[in-house]
């Protein structure tokens, strides 16, 4: 399979992260391994903890890993280590070499779940690594993606990029890389196959939960409702599955990196404002298949709005996450029943954006946009439509519609 280059190689290879472990945490299949081939050079040293002789030699005693690395006489040697949450443990033992042998190993170690090691106390190795989140395709990695004109962060073009989306793959499909790359015969079973997966790698074989049925059956509500704010009674009352369990279930997915919680905008401070969050998943592909919907055109003509609507939340919280934690982002709803779709957070702004799927947005489409800047006159003074138009179109001084292919 080809091999495409991803944003987060200049990220992760940027002067500002020289001399520091790298942790890469993503979602199963985001190309995290694919990513560390790309990066390390021919004479890495591997530790591929997916691999069932190696796991079990450093769960029975990790400081082999520490002695592996100490006989190597290469400097500075690249260790890189895929799945390192199935040996917290190895983390101490980084953390060691790292302390004493400045500059000898440059190690990039990847992860993807963040429950096991907070559930262990694991050692994030603080003040010596950095942190980074490898996400699905964005547009940005695309060919011939054009620049945002939405978010304010411009991303350095890449030489190659994976193929040109279509719209209607991306809300069907997702934009998993190894996804994007098949063909629509095979795309379906796939996906299908990652879920349950997912189910058998990460849920029962971590122990994340105890009752893998019932996480079952509340996954495919979830995937049902991403998107929308989280009601946990009605979740409960349909899966049968208390309040209590499901707080639980939903932190799963986010330490898998699965979805991802959006809070509301404006909570603190503001009685009329409900603070509720939302739930969304992390790629379409993987909810139609969580939720087992077919994979057809009908589920367009039902759910375009749905599905569009997610679509435009991953590609921004993609693009934050790639950004830094200078930027969020959040939704507003007001008690009234006004509301903005996301609300993108940056230093020196807050900008709200409507998704509509809609070919002739008009001004009335941007009613609640304006609302929004006049309620927070400090922070907003622009604001975005995210529809199906051809072009970018000017709906008011402040308000653009733009085409999704541009945002």
């Amino acid at each position: 399979m080809t091999s495409y280059p991803r944003l987060l190689e200049g990220i992760l290879q940027s002067e500002a992260s020289l001399g520091k472990v790298h942790l890469l945490f993503g979602a199963r299949q985001t190309g995290k391994s694919t990513l560390l081939q790309r990066i390390a050079d021919a004479n890495a040293r591997v530790f591929n903890l997916q691999e069932r002789r190696t796991r079990l030699e450093l769960e029975r005693d990790p400081h082999v890993f520490t002695q592996i690395l100490e006989a190597d006489n290469r400097s500075p040697a690249v260790v890189c280590v895929d799945e390192v949450q199935k040996v917290p443990a190895l983390l101490d033992e980084v953390q060691y070499l790292h302390d004493t042998y400045p500059g000898r190993f440059r190690f990039l170690l990847t992860g993807s779940s963040a429950r096991k090691l907070k559930t262990s106390s694991a050692n994030l190795l603080p003040g010596r690594s950095h942190l980074f989140h490898l996400c699905p395709l964005i547009l940005r990695e695309r060919h011939g993606a054009p620049e945002s004109r939405v978010f304010p962060v411009q991303m350095e073009p890449l030489a190659t990029g994976f193929p040109e989306p279509m719209l209607d793959d991306l809300l069907l499909f997702g934009s998993l890389p190894g996804v994007t790359l098949e063909n629509e015969g095979t795309r379906v079973r796939t996906l299908e196959s990652y879920v349950d997966l997912y189910l058998e790698e990460e849920i029962r074989l971590e122990s994340l939960v105890r009752n893998v049925g019932a996480f079952q059956q509340f996954l495919e509500l979830a995937a049902t409702e991403s998107g929308r704010i989280i009601n946990l009674t009605n979740i409960s009352r349909e899966s049968g599955v208390p309040v209590a369990t499901l707080r639980t279930y939903y932190q799963v997915l986010e330490d898998t990196f699965v979805g991802y919680r959006i809070p509301a905008y404006g909570a603190a401070g503001r009685k009329r404002v409900l603070t509720t969050p939302r739930f969304l998943f992390y790629d379409n592909g993987v909810r139609n298949a969580a939720a087992r919907y077919r994979f057809s055109t009908d589920l367009l003509k039902t759910q375009m709005g749905l599905l569009f609507e997610n679509w435009v939340g991953q590609e921004l919280i993609s693009r934050c996450l790639y950004a830094g934690r200078a930027y969020r982002l959040s939704f507003w709803r007001t008690a009234h029943g006004a509301e903005v779709d996301y609300v993108l957070e940056t230093p020196d702004e807050a900008i709200p954006i409507e998704v509509k799927a809609t070919e002739s947005p008009s001004l009335a489409d941007a009613s609640h946009l304006k609302l929004f800047i006049k309620t927070y006159p400090q922070r907003a003074r622009r604001g975005f439509i995210v529809c199906r138009c051809r072009t970018p179109r000017r709906l008011a001084d402040i308000i653009e519609a733009v085409p999704w292919w541009s945002l």
